[in-house]
């Protein structure tokens, strides 16, 4: 990812609809596995913390680490989130084995030449029955300027997800699409009207549509909720455990 993209990102994380959404689905799914109790997680990507941060907010009692490749991304992470921040690969995570009860990763393993590789080192570092919370965006033919733009080698459905979590070891406990009700639209800016310039979607966007965004992914989060899934998506939401 490129230096202003990290930039970009700690600029509009705590707003902006998308990181809300992902950040609620997140810990819906930790604390449906941890509770409250005082539980080592591990962002594994962590980018700038914002997810460090809500997640500190939301279970003060768990012990939360994070780890990212960009030095850049590690000082914005120290500085947002107050947490413990390491930098490093996640394939080739600096933790002793079985350190973590939980380890949750936003859009990473995408970003790296061995998704096996990541994978086994989650799974080396989870405690035996632990939970990994992993998300990866959805579908190869969907791939654009936005994942150039932050770093993204490739994307990913959900059987890929689950095979890839099986094949390191995993038993697949939930797996499901999320970002639902706008796909339509992130098909047609994507794939149809690509801005002239190759830059991310990562931005903040007028009042009236971020009430718009938040209000549709508060009805997916309610359906998740509920134990239910969606059929497609512009996300994979996957949550794992170590057997």
């Amino acid at each position: 990812m490129q230096p202003d993209e990290y930039h970009k990102m700690a600029a509009v994380e705590d707003a902006m609809w998308y990181y809300r959404a992902l950040h609620r689905h997140v810990a819906r799914s930790l604390t449906r596995a941890l509770g409250a109790s005082a539980a080592p997680v591990l962002d594994a990507g962590c980018g700038t913390g914002g997810l460090l941060r809500h997640l500190r907010v939301k279970q003060p009692a768990w012990v939360l680490a994070g780890i990212d490749f960009s030095p850049l991304a590690c000082a914005l992470a120290r500085e947002r989130s107050g947490g413990e921040i390491v930098a490093g690969s996640i394939t080739a995570l600096p933790f002793a084995d079985a350190h973590f009860e939980a380890i949750v990763s936003c859009d990473v393993v995408c970003q790296v030449a061995s998704a096996e590789l990541a994978l086994q080192e989650f799974h080396r570092c989870l405690k035996p029955g632990g939970t990994l919370v992993l998300t990866m965006p959805a579908y190869p033919w969907m791939f654009s300027y936005h994942d150039r733009a932050v770093g993204n080698l490739r994307r990913y459905d959900r059987g890929e997800v689950n095979a890839l979590l099986r094949a390191a070891g995993f038993t697949v406990v939930t797996s499901t699409y999320w970002n639902t009700l706008l796909f339509p639209l992130a098909f047609v800016r994507r794939k149809l009207l690509p801005p002239a310039q190759s830059v991310s979607d990562v931005r903040s966007y007028p009042p009236l549509l971020e009430a718009f965004f938040n209000g549709l992914m508060a009805l997916e989060q309610a359906w998740l909720s509920l134990g239910a899934s969606l059929p497609f998506g512009n996300s994979v939401l996957t949550v794992a455990r170590k057997s």
